[in-house]
């Protein structure tokens, strides 16, 4: 198996490999807080409007159905990270098509009245908690087609 030479030197992997890493853990981390704080927290809480609107069980029901979802889909969006961080070509290139939908997710956001609130604060929590994730996303992204990480990804024996 051939390896660069940072990687057979020392045995680590690229720093901007390493780097994307932490970014894409943290922003999996910040949309789960994100999703708490807007389910249970921030007034009028996620749980509060559907409880008006569907009652006790009905909202319960949503939030699991929510909170099972939101688990899904950060597992497996662990699962290329783990994987990318191991060199894995298509994890990498995973990792890259759910960053373009989230930044498409996004610019459709910010394209309806969804950032159109009554306060300014409400608008700027709801612009932050909405671009966060996104730009951790993309700052990884970005670290992982750099030449070094390119190196990394290109090593024979990390595409499987």
């Amino acid at each position: 198996m051939t390896m660069n030479p940072e990687t057979d030197r020392r045995g680590t992997r690229p720093r901007e490999v390493e780097t994307a890493f932490l970014l894409l853990l943290a922003a999996i981390v910040v949309d789960a807080v994100v999703w708490v704080l807007d389910t249970f927290a921030i007034s009028p809480s996620g749980f509060d409007e559907m409880r008006d609107e569907m009652g006790e069980n009905g909202a319960i029901r949503q939030v699991a159905l929510s909170a099972g979802f939101l688990m899904f889909t950060s597992t497996l969006f662990l699962l290329f990270v783990f994987k990318m961080r191991q060199g894995r070509k298509w994890a990498r290139s995973a990792v890259a098509a759910v960053g373009a939908l989230v930044m498409f997710f996004l610019v459709n956001s910010m394209s309806t009245s969804e950032f159109h609130k009554e306060t300014m604060a409400d608008a700027i929590y709801d612009l932050f908690i909405s671009v966060s994730p996104v730009v951790l996303v993309a700052g990884a992204v970005v670290l992982m087609f750099l030449p070094t990480a390119n190196l990394y990804f290109s090593s024979t024996g990390r595409s499987e």
